[in-house]
């Protein structure tokens, strides 16, 4: 089926523009710059745009420079573009012009033409109207802000709350199962599968800490600086008040920049919660990967846990099962450290009074935030609630262990104790059978000595 289309006009002239498109010439101008990826914008930015210009039109009307219909009109529309309602009119590839001007212009142009279609008795300009008081210069880093923000807050923090609450459950549930440590992959000596664990839930409760450090600089919002941080053209009340309303809109605590000079020439507030992301995804692969050794066998790994089987292993070994939730998590982790780098290089190319890498700093920052969002909660549900300690094999494996004889050191000494775990690995006897075959102690203080119940912790 052919393509009908209609001729629109901006400050370069005319252009064809699709009938059913919701925007105009400076959006189709952009379509046809950048055929690069077909990555779009995701969800959770077109609601900033959105949000940003409804509460753009609302203060704009109540500090006397829109009058009350225009405003009303672009409020209504500017919402239905943060509900999702006009999102295939966003069709703009995330690698464009580097200030995001042309998806700023997107959003213009959508709610003018809705609001065409709301009232064409009243002329809604996308520039003079919808755009009043703004720059693509503060509110694409404005939106960046609040989308991160946002999805923090409500979807990324709760999930690890979740997971830590799955992990601390879990260190409670096995406190008293005794397994053998291991540093190097080698040998060690004894801990228990609860205290293991509690090291991953401690990971994650820090990550939450890092992550929730970052917010408040997040919440600092470019809006009210127009073009280079002067704020040419706004009202000097214009980004508190915009800052105010979307606070009440996402309940979180946002607030002008300080410094509008610093929020549209650096992303240094985005960049630094990258790295949280970052951090945080190298304690998660760390957890998932300790998952996957510690479950691996099942007959001829370590074995000492068995994950929930979620799906078959294998297309050619009947019975197989791997972890692949823990798989999926270290996947979304090696993505996570990707976009950092990506994120990192674009903090580092601000130029002068603008950094020219925001669309693709937005696209991986929340990606990121997504991922690991998602990944964190399945991660939860489907592999840590499930956990469970094969207490038998945990039994079997520090008895079995060279490291059993650390505590002799103390009483017979270094070197004597290595001659004794180097004789116990080559005979293929467990320490404490050589030990009472070698006369070294008496049975008592050897059952003493050996027990593992006295080497979980600090002991006299």
């Amino acid at each position: 089926m052919s393509i009908r289309y209609r001729i629109e006009r901006d400050s370069m002239g005319e252009m064809q523009v699709p009938e059913e498109a919701m925007y105009g010439a400076s959006t189709a101008r952009a379509v046809e710059n950048f055929p690069i990826s077909g990555i779009r914008f995701p969800r959770e930015f077109i609601c900033a745009l959105g949000r940003i210009k409804h509460a753009a039109a609302n203060v704009n009307r109540a500090l006397g420079r829109l009058d009350g219909r225009r405003a009303e009109l672009i409020e209504q529309a500017a919402g239905e573009v943060a509900e999702g309602r006009w999102d295939e009119h966003f069709p703009l590839d995330i690698f464009q012009t580097g200030s995001g001007t042309s998806t700023n212009m997107n959003a213009n142009e959508v709610i003018a033409h809705r609001c065409t279609q709301l009232d064409a008795q009243v002329r809604v300009h996308p520039n003079d109207h919808v755009n009043m008081g703004q720059s693509s210069n503060d509110v694409i880093p404005t939106a960046i802000h609040v989308a991160a923000a946002d999805l923090l807050a409500h979807q990324l923090l709760p999930s690890l709350e979740h997971l830590h609450n799955a992990l601390e459950e879990k260190a409670a549930e096995t406190q008293a199962v005794i397994k053998i440590g291991r540093t190097h992959l080698m040998d060690a000596t004894p801990l228990t599968l609860g205290q293991e664990i509690s090291g991953w839930a401690r990971q994650v409760e820090l990550g939450i800490q890092r992550l929730r450090a970052v917010e408040s600089r997040l919440h600092e919002l470019a809006i009210g600086g127009t073009a280079v941080g002067t704020g040419l053209n706004t009202h000097p009340e214009f980004g508190a008040r915009v800052a105010a309303v979307l606070s009440h809109e996402y309940r979180l605590d946002f607030r002008e920049a300080e410094n509008h000079f610093e929020a549209q020439a650096a992303q240094d507030a985005a960049v630094e919660l990258s790295g949280a992301l970052r951090g945080l995804a190298v304690s998660l692969v760390k957890i998932a990967n300790d998952v996957r050794l510690l479950n691996s066998g099942p007959r001829c790994g370590l074995a000492e846990i068995t994950v929930p089987a979620v799906q078959p292993g294998s297309s050619i070994m009947p019975g197989k099962v791997n972890p692949v939730i823990a798989e999926s998590l270290a996947q979304v982790c090696a993505q996570v450290i990707g976009n950092d780098a990506a994120i990192a290089f674009g903090g580092a190319s601000g130029l002068l009074d603008l950094n020219v890498m925001l669309p693709v700093m937005a696209h991986n920052l929340l990606e990121s935030e997504r991922l690991l969002a998602n990944g964190a909660h399945v991660f939860a549900d489907k592999c840590i609630t499930g956990l469970a300690a094969n207490e038998e094999r945990c039994t079997e494996q520090v008895a079995w262990s060279m490291s059993m004889v650390t505590p002799l050191a103390p009483v017979i000494g270094y070197d004597r104790a290595a001659d004794i775990a180097k004789r116990a690995v080559a005979e293929r006897k467990t320490v404490r059978e050589l030990c009472l075959e070698l006369q070294v102690l008496s049975e008592d203080e050897l059952d003493e000595l050996l027990d593992p119940r006295h080497m979980i912790s600090p002991h006299r």
